[in-house]
């Protein structure tokens, strides 16, 4: 089943989006958050409504019809087939920064409500039969784990590919792209001392690097920023994680890719490593 095309206003209510992606099941949790974009649909994501780009059977680096070859279980294993590396979309060379930022944002939350899987492409949903991953103890569905998606957005949105290895990326200093035989310079971000400068120090489509109690680097997120909106206020970031964290109505947030808040003393916060900005300042 193809995904349908979603009808993003400048003003986008999650829940809206989440219903629009080919692996969503109905489902009664409510977002209370939101992002507000600066540009329409139709410049921001119309090639991902409309057009190959955003065909999810286009996800990967091979055709459809050899995603569940027999053949591939051994070497794909519980993981599935590597995403293809993304063209650069039409157009982007003459945009400027904030439109990637945003474009890179819009195409994440095409994928709202997916599971936490991991898996290469956020549409492979190996059957039965299939290898298992032995840390899964949700069930096997669509989805992605947390490098997985930030590189697979990266990726559909500009043509930059990064590593899904969440410790190589983690420490990447140039990315693939856009386009095949190009690179882009990725630059580190120091974090502030205070949560309250986290706003200032990060912009919109940063990655932002978590660490586990143990002290290493264990997951990334999307920063979401200035375009992000919550009632209370608190900043949002984008990610796939199969913890519970809270939203601001203190409601448990699925497992898989969603809006989740920045909440000062909670892990994001208290755990935050580092950030990688892939998208230039100016």
């Amino acid at each position: 089943m193809a995904m349908q095309a979603c009808h993003l206003h400048r003003l986008v209510v999650v829940v809206i989006i989440a219903l629009c992606g080919s692996a969503l099941r109905a489902d009664d949790y409510k977002s209370p958050y939101k992002v507000e974009f600066n540009f329409k649909e139709e410049e921001l994501i119309g090639d991902l409504l409309h057009g190959p780009r955003g065909e999810w059977k286009e996800e990967a680096s091979v055709p459809y019809r050899e995603w569940y070859d027999a053949a591939y279980q051994k070497r794909w294993k519980h993981w599935g087939p590597a995403a293809k590396h993304f063209s650069p979309p039409a157009g982007s060379a003459a945009k400027g920064p904030e439109w990637m930022r945003q474009r890179v944002i819009a195409t994440g939350l095409r994928f709202v409500g997916y599971t936490y899987q991991h898996h290469h492409v956020p549409d492979w949903e190996p059957p039965a039969d299939w290898p298992k991953d032995e840390k899964q103890t949700t069930p096997v569905t669509k989805g992605l784990d947390c490098s997985n998606f930030t590189a697979f957005v990266y990726n559909m949105a500009l043509g930059i590919k990064p590593t899904g290895d969440v410790h190589d990326q983690a420490v990447l200093a140039e990315a693939p792209g856009p386009g095949a035989g190009r690179s882009t310079v990725v630059k580190r971000i120091k974090l502030p001392e205070l949560y309250e400068d986290f706003e200032k120090t990060l912009l919109t489509g940063d990655l932002l690097f978590v660490k586990s109690n143990q002290g290493g680097v264990s997951h990334v997120v999307l920063w979401v920023g200035k375009i992000g909106e919550s009632p209370d206020g608190v900043p949002l970031i984008l990610d796939s994680t199969g913890s519970g964290t809270k939203d601001s109505n203190g409601v448990v947030i699925p497992n898989g890719i969603h809006l989740r808040p920045f909440k000062r003393g909670w892990w994001y916060a208290s755990k935050a490593s580092h950030a990688l900005r892939i998208i230039p300042e100016r």
